[in-house]
């Protein structure tokens, strides 16, 4: 017996085109059963990243065509299962990170991307480490592979990615330097990085002076004209990520993709033993099964790490699925510390 359910009624936000954040539109719509190796979520909390900010103006890279489902990742319970799925995950807690489509009530999914949520995670505190925390985690240790000892920089230290890298960092003995404006510099120091202020005109020479013979990595998810002075503060060996280009929120996706890899692809074969590298959390996924072997490794490690309060998840912000729009304007208007979630209706 797999527990299948013939329908669901589900709840969605639709992003039907370019639309300021109050244009979001609400479906209702019942859900085909799930097929073989899918099952059925019920969410209970899902996230506003910068890819639904772009995906609004229509600028995210491999966005779908208007009109979708936006959200990134989702955290909820196991409500139906569709054949060849082990009807036990019913009632169970689970997150995945999709892309699109988890800004609804209920969502079919493949069973194999789903990571167990551990007993006693608020699924709001599971949500802030999905998206954010593998993108943190991979590119620290995976990409740009810090050791102990050693110097990062990250801009954005008080968002949802950047909160997330300066824990991580930390608890892995690598001292941080971390940009965000002054009213967050308490909450930065708190997490364990040295705040510098990312208005201060000076702001590179303070970073130099904290650390006069360069870091060891730069994660820079701003991009745009000050990518050339984040790679100048690399030491011999050091490592540019890059995640973002938040500077250059509207424009052409394609275009400024194209050139940015042209850049970095020209800084690589400079002769000064520093590297520099764009983070996609989608690379190799032509490989789905190694993908999903990495995906779930990595998931694994972060949601352990709440469970055992290592990481202390940084929640700017609660709102109902029905409020999302509201949500994706606080999100944009980058006031927050961490990252805004929305919660299905059982978690009001």
């Amino acid at each position: 017996m797999t527990g299948v359910a013939a329908t669901t009624r589900a709840t969605e936000i639709v992003l039907p085109g370019a639309v300021a954040p109050d244009g979001l539109q609400v479906r209702v719509r019942d859900l085909p059963a799930p097929a073989r190796g899918q099952l059925v979520l019920r969410m209970e909390a899902t996230g506003v990243s910068f890819a639904e900010q772009q995906m609004r103006l229509g600028k995210y890279y491999d966005q779908p065509p208007f009109p979708f489902v936006p959200g990134y990742d989702v955290v909820g319970t196991v409500v139906a299962t569709g054949p060849g799925v082990d009807s036990a995950l019913r009632g169970g807690r689970y997150a995945a990170v999709t892309k699109v489509g988890g800004w609804a009530s209920h969502l079919v999914l493949d069973a194999a991307d789903l990571v167990a949520v551990p007993p006693g995670v608020d699924p709001a505190a599971a949500e802030t480490v999905l998206v954010n925390g593998v993108t943190a985690w991979q590119m620290l240790h995976r990409t740009a592979k810090v050791a102990k000892g050693g110097t990062v920089v990250v801009l954005g230290a008080n968002g949802g990615v950047g909160s997330t890298l300066v824990q991580l960092a930390r608890h892995a003995g690598i001292k941080v330097i971390g940009t965000a404006s002054a009213r967050h510099h308490d909450a930065v120091l708190k997490l364990g990085a040295t705040p510098v202020d990312y208005r201060d005109p000076a702001l590179y020479d303070r970073i130099r002076a904290l650390a006069p013979n360069g870091v060891d990595a730069v994660f820079d998810h701003v991009g745009g004209p000050g990518l050339k002075q984040s790679w100048a503060l690399l030491r011999r060996g050091g490592t540019l990520v890059n995640y973002g280009s938040a500077s250059q929120k509207g424009e052409n996706g394609l275009g400024s993709m194209i050139a940015l890899f042209g850049r970095l692809y020209a800084w690589n074969l400079l002769p000064n033993g520093r590297g520099a590298t764009f983070y996609n959390l989608w690379a190799g996924k032509r490989n789905l099964a190694a993908f999903r072997a990495r995906q779930h490794e990595d998931l694994t490690k972060l949601l352990r790490l709440v469970a055992d309060g290592v990481l202390a998840p940084q929640i700017g912000g609660r709102f109902p699925l029905a409020q999302a729009g509201e949500a994706l304007a606080l999100a944009e208007s980058r006031t927050v510390l961490g990252k805004v979630v929305i919660v299905g209706q059982e978690d009001r």
